[in-house]
């Protein structure tokens, strides 16, 4: 009898499960085709957008003239065709069908999206999968910025100074290769970084407008935080990190370092796991 009741269970917990899963057949890349892409300004002030973006290649810049986002999207599958909705000031423009950090995985896969943005201010957010980046961000008028994102290669600029004051720029990635520029132009009250295991660059040059506090949080890696000359900053290594070099500018009392400087303060908190904190 109870070879008999563990074969229905185990027939029934099959079914079950089998019940539960669908697997999509894998989608075959056809001809590229290429979409212009123009977004209109929403009317009512402050403008929310988000950018919901799988695996590719994704490029950010200053330049739209009329419009809230001007620009291409090309990809080789029809299931990547973007969708744009908007409602009220809130604007999404996501990659068709697929959740950004569930994005599957293709053979030959084509996904380029090069864009450009307008100079309405926006919260703008940009939630990734595995993909490379290209952002310049100088001259729009952030007053929010959000980044998340999987196993990237990114390289993020404020080419110029941020035409509004943000609040929080927060990043998050995962084991990636992640070069943020210019980060004092972003006229940011907080800024949170958090990371896995990867390779991080951090450079604070740039024009420093207010007292600004500056979070970072990563697993096994290697951090480069740059801060210039005559910038006022004072740091904090916490964690179980083992391994802190500082350049010139940099005095040293425990875990605490500071770079003598005028103007706004910067403090920062750094907490890694393991790994190299450079401080140039």
């Amino acid at each position: 009898m109870l070879p008999k009741i563990f074969a229905f269970i185990a027939a029934f917990a099959l079914a079950a499960l089998a019940c539960g899963v669908q697997i999509a057949p894998p989608a075959t890349p056809g001809p590229e085709v290429t979409d212009e892409i123009s977004i209109p300004t929403p009317a009512g002030g402050e403008v929310s957008l988000k950018l919901e973006f799988g695996a590719g290649k994704l490029t950010l810049a200053p330049g739209a003239a009329t419009a809230l986002v001007e620009g291409t999207a090309t990809y080789n599958i029809p299931d990547l065709k973007p969708d744009i909705q908007t409602s009220g000031s809130r604007v999404t423009m996501s990659v068709g069908r697929y959740q950004a950090q569930n994005f599957p995985r293709f053979s030959n896969l084509k996904n380029v999206w090069d864009l450009r943005l307008g100079a309405a201010a926006m919260d703008l957010t940009i939630a990734a999968g595995a993909y490379e980046a290209d952002y310049d961000f100088g001259g729009l008028a952030l007053t929010n910025l959000t980044v998340q994102d999987g196993a990237s290669d990114v390289e993020l600029a404020f080419s110029s100074p941020n035409q509004a004051e943000m609040s929080v720029l927060r990043y998050e990635t995962g084991a990636s290769t992640v070069k943020l520029s210019g980060l004092s132009n972003a006229n940011f009250t907080t800024m949170i970084f958090q990371g896995g295991a990867g390779n991080y660059s951090l450079d604070f040059s740039g024009e420093v407008q207010r007292e600004a506090a500056i979070s970072v949080e990563t697993g096994v890696s290697n951090l480069t935080l740059i801060v210039p000359d005559g910038v006022n900053a004072k740091l904090t290594v916490e964690g179980g990190l083992s391994n802190v070099t500082s350049g010139s500018g940099w005095d040293k009392n425990g875990n605490t370092y500071t770079h003598a400087g005028e103007g706004p303060l910067l403090t920062f908190v750094i907490e890694i796991g393991a790994g190299n904190l450079i401080l140039e």
